[in-house]
């Protein structure tokens, strides 16, 4: 299985964030505009959490909270799950089915180096699954 590294080098992107004092509205303005469902809480250089389109659900909208006043720190998931990017991708999926979560911060000696989503492994996974097939179907097939 191919580790976070290899997958994060193969399919480089930006790393999207928002600071803890910008709103709501402003971090739904980052997911819409890059079309993701997560963003990096970062003070600096330092991860302090993750803020979801589950947040925004559960913790500003059910809530009545709005979007335009409510800081991102008031909403965001404070305790926040990482992996190592020498870590296979399945890796990722067993973490997130355990914790229900779908979004993995990917540090290494507390360095950010970038996230993967469940979308991401799945389609890993779903390549690696694709390229068996082919194998085993070749090897019958003589």
């Amino acid at each position: 299985m191919q580790t976070i590294k290899a997958f994060l080098e193969s399919s480089p992107r930006a790393i999207c964030s928002v600071q803890p004092d910008q709103t709501v509205w402003e971090a739904l303005r980052v997911l819409a505009d890059n079309n993701i469902g997560a963003l990096l809480v970062m003070e600096g250089t330092q991860m302090v959490g993750i803020f979801s389109e589950r947040d925004y659900a559960r913790r500003v909208e059910l809530k009545g909270r709005l979007t335009q006043e409510t800081r991102v720190r008031e909403v965001m998931t404070a305790e926040f799950i990482t992996i190592s990017p020498d870590q296979p991708m399945d890796a990722c999926m067993q973490i997130m089915t355990d914790n229900r979560i779908r979004h993995l911060p990917v540090m290494k000696e507390g360095q950010l180096l970038g996230m993967v989503s469940i979308g991401d492994v799945l389609l890993v996974m779903i390549a690696e699954q694709k390229q068996l097939i082919e194998q085993l179907q070749s090897y019958i097939s003589g």
